[in-house]
């Protein structure tokens, strides 16, 4: 059982006010990643499954899972038409990510994280903000760079409102 360090104070990198628009998408999506990040550190394995906010079954694992999934379909499957198969979830439990068991670790789960990020910094790189990509929605439709950044800095917003709320009951650590 490993423990996250905790921080001695919050690192996340404040967004700049006045960047143009690309690094004001890129700025929000890198806080809110790092958001997600924080509200995990300091725990140990068991803290980070403990689903601590009955009925739901939702953990701070699962919620780090679950990201690696998203960061993996928007920029690997979506925005450059990869085929890249689901990391934790599949058709027969498509919510998977949200699943862990007693073998599933922070580490293990941290470095798939950080590795679909880094993958995403790459396929988005030298890329404008219009292109449109080359995987398409199970409906078909095709999305802009521009509307990838949007989804994912929503996507992490709201599931680091969820991410506070389980650090709360988990240990009664609040922040922003």
């Amino acid at each position: 059982m490993t423990t996250t360090e905790q921080p001695a104070q919050d690192r996340r990198p404040e967004p700049s006010t006045r960047a143009g628009e690309r690094d004001m998408l890129e700025g929000w999506l890198d806080y809110h990643r790092a958001t997600l990040a924080w509200k995990c550190q300091g725990l140990d394995d068991e803290q980070l499954r403990r689903a601590s906010v009955p009925p739901s079954e939702l953990t701070l694992l699962g919620l780090v899972r679950h990201m690696a999934d998203v960061e993996r379909h928007w920029f690997r499957r979506i925005l450059t038409g990869e085929d890249a198969p689901p990391l934790h979830w599949t058709d027969e439990d498509p919510d998977g990510d949200f699943h862990v068991r007693e073998d599933d670790t922070w580490d293990q789960a941290y470095a798939t994280w950080q590795e679909e990020i880094a993958q995403a910094r790459k396929r988005a790189d030298g890329r404008s903000l219009d292109e449109v990509s080359a995987g398409r929605s199970r409906s078909g439709e095709v999305f802009s760079l521009r509307w990838i950044y949007t989804h994912m800095i929503e996507e992490y917003a709201r599931h680091n409102g969820h991410a506070d709320l389980l650090r709360e009951r988990v240990d009664g650590e609040t922040g922003e």
